[in-house]
């Protein structure tokens, strides 16, 4: 019996080619031949699958909305959990110093590798079994996924995400005010130190300009993801 088939089964998915899965499974310090390459492919359709699953789940999302949510799936963490769900810790091939430093149990090698699996699949079988294998593995959290835990006020939002990321909370600064009250137009520019730039919109009220320069920045954040 192959090495994987518990794997595979728990995938719903047999290689043709096993030596592509037993790639996919080679962390960079076993072998110079290892899984970064299938790990490129695998972020790429994991990104469009799940990109195309909440889009048609959630009709009403805004584009920052639907952002937040992939981003909710696709990160580090989720995937870690999905690979220790998958017990590839004890299949994927290290050097020796890897493994005796704890490669087999850390999150970000657990990620990589499951990003690698999907692009095996889709190298092996093509992409509507590397579509299925994944909308498989990620549909009891595309079935919690709540719009509505992502529709907290922009500024708020922004807020903890930055403090997640250890970063202070950003300052909203009055670039300009424009027109006379009760006819008053506020440009306010919202500024982190994360941002590549400042992010600026206008408002008939200074907290709605914040606002919206915190919806554009939380954009930005997850563009550059």
């Amino acid at each position: 019996m192959s090495e994987y088939r518990s794997l595979e089964d728990k995938l719903n998915y047999q290689f043709n080619d096993e030596q592509l899965l037993g790639l996919a499974l080679t962390h960079r310090s076993f072998s110079n031949v290892n899984n970064e390459r299938l790990e490129f492919l695998g972020d790429s359709i994991l990104n469009y699958v799940i990109s195309l699953a909440i889009f048609q789940r959630f009709d009403s999302a805004s584009e920052g909305e639907l952002s937040r949510m992939r981003s909710s799936l696709v990160r580090k963490e989720t995937l870690a959990e999905i690979g220790r769900e998958l017990d590839i810790g004890e299949l994927i091939k290290f050097g020796i110093g890897e493994r005796k430093s704890g490669g087999i149990n850390r999150s970000s090698i657990l990620a990589d590798a499951v990003e690698s699996i999907f692009g095996g699949i889709l190298v092996d079988g093509g992409f509507l079994n590397a579509s299925s294998v994944i909308t498989r593995v990620f549909n009891k959290r595309l079935e919690k996924l709540s719009s509505d835990d992502f529709m907290k006020d922009p500024k708020s939002l922004l807020q903890e995400k930055l403090q997640d990321m250890g970063e202070p909370p950003p300052d909203y600064i009055i670039i300009s005010t424009k027109g006379k009250s009760p006819h008053e137009v506020f440009e306010v520019a919202c500024i982190s130190r994360v941002l590549k730039k400042e992010a600026r919109a206008e408002g008939a009220s200074k907290r709605k300009a914040e606002q919206k320069a915190a919806r554009i920045a939380l954009t930005e954040m997850d563009r550059d993801r």
